[in-house]
């Protein structure tokens, strides 16, 4: 079974210009990505999937495999469609490029089953439990909430669902870690962005709006999206805790 693992990586980023470049001790945060998806076990190989050859020049120099995708896409699933069409593979696992935390376990546990047709429509994302209650009502955290048998729902960037009749639950996080097979992938290239998708500005309501299902999966991450300058503050010091403990060997 082939399992290509991809990392979009735009660097015209709305917030966050050449985000995926970024300096974290003297690595740029695309290496650090890249690191912990080739720790992960059973995944057959790895690329960078941009638009930009300041990023392109920078996986040469770090012996980064890479494909260059088109400049024109609207959403990172655009990106990935582009990807499924060039390269075959049975399944393809997403990570974001402002992930530089992600731990390989994580990416392990979306891994598909034997039981996951690999020529069948399947999509499944991770998601994690909100920790710090600041989150909740932060919107650049996007929350989730799923059916009984872990399949989404409905997602949002204000918090869901709403406490009317109890407070006995958990805040529900999207993860940047995703697993399609080529057919979903593929759907994604040739569907258009719907409303919900376009108001939410959350890529995943393609497959929602178009009756698709998502499988959530529930990982334990402590992780954290570089999406600002402030974040990147955040994961900088954590990586170099992680280097001072010598959990991380440079």
């Amino acid at each position: 079974m082939k399992i290509v693992a991809i990392i979009p990586a735009r660097y015209q980023s709305t917030r966050f210009p050449g985000k995926p470049i970024v300096d974290i001790c003297g690595k740029p945060m695309i290496w650090w990505v890249h690191r912990q998806l080739k720790l992960a076990k059973g995944i057959s190989e790895i690329y960078v999937a941009t638009d930009n050859t300041i990023i392109s020049d920078v996986c040469e120099k770090y012996d980064i495999k890479y494909i260059m995708t088109s400049d024109k896409h609207p959403t990172h699933l655009d990106r990935l469609a582009e990807v499924a069409q060039k390269l075959e593979a049975d399944f393809y696992i997403n990570i974001n490029g402002d992930e530089p935390l992600m731990m390989p376990e994580y990416v392990e546990k979306l891994l598909p089953g034997p039981e996951i047709d690999p020529n069948g429509f399947y999509f499944a994302n991770a998601m994690t439990k909100i920790k710090k209650p600041v989150e909740v009502n932060d919107v650049s955290r996007i929350k989730i909430a799923t059916d009984n048998q872990g399949y989404g729902l409905y997602l949002a960037r204000v918090p869901i669902p709403y406490p009317k009749a109890s407070s006995d639950f958990d805040y529900m996080k999207f993860v940047g870690i995703q697993c399609f097979t080529r057919k979903a992938l593929l759907f994604c290239g040739e569907t258009p962005r719907g409303k919900l998708e376009s108001i939410e500005d959350i890529d995943e309501y393609r497959f929602l709006e178009n009756g698709k299902k998502i499988k959530f999966i529930e990982i334990p991450a402590e992780t954290l999206t570089v999406d600002t300058r402030a974040d990147l503050t955040v994961v900088t010091r954590v990586i170099q805790r992680r280097i001072s403990d010598g959990l991380i060997k440079l």
